[in-house]
């Protein structure tokens, strides 16, 4: 994925630029090399993605919930903050967060900077996943080449609801789905029969 993110950025100007990404794509090495290349990056990562600091992982810190933990190496920072979940973040735009247990007083954690603007430059992304992923119809397996053809089918299938929707239709995304199957097994018919 690495490299697919520095292919993807190639005719980008370079002039600061930020990059938000999720899981799938944040690692420290990803985020060093577009600093290097004057791009600014912030993700989600997995805390036990290569080259993420081992004592800010689940095992070895026991958070409660408002806890902010950091760890910086050179620009880039790692940021473990619990809320109902563990996030790790990492940023080589930010400043590092306080560190400590942040809480309001009815015990909600307040949420650092860094997961902030994460949420507010991902927040449609975000909502589409949640959409596709409980609606998808991506089958296990292996081969990147199908997960990517299944995620592509479900991202169209989506954005063919909001479009008609957006125009006033009334059909829900499971009647949608069934026009769609009906209509392209119709085609189907058509074109072989000819």
């Amino acid at each position: 994925m690495h490299g697919m993110v520095l292919q993807l950025i190639q005719r980008v100007d370079r002039l600061g630029h930020k990059i938000f990404m999720d899981n799938y794509f944040t690692s420290p090495a990803l985020v060093d090399d577009l600093f290097q290349q004057k791009i600014n990056a912030c993700g989600m990562v997995r805390h036990d993605r290569r080259g993420m600091p081992r004592d800010i992982g689940p095992k070895s810190l026991k958070m409660k919930r408002g806890d902010i933990a950091t760890r910086v190496r050179g620009t880039l920072r790692a940021v473990h903050w619990k809320d109902r979940r563990d996030v790790y973040i990492l940023t080589n735009m930010h400043a590092s967060p306080v560190e400590g247990n942040l809480t309001q007083e009815s015990g909600q954690a307040i949420k650092p900077c860094v997961a902030e603007d994460y949420s507010a430059y991902t927040g449609f992304v975000d909502k589409s996943e949640r959409m596709v992923n409980s609606h998808g119809i991506a089958c296990r397996t292996r081969k990147w080449t199908e997960k990517l053809f299944f995620h592509l089918t479900d991202m169209t299938i989506l954005n063919a609801f909001l479009i008609h929707k957006s125009c006033g239709g009334k059909m829900t995304h499971e009647i949608l789905v069934r026009e769609l199957i009906i209509h392209s097994q119709e085609g189907n018919v058509t074109a072989r029969g000819t």
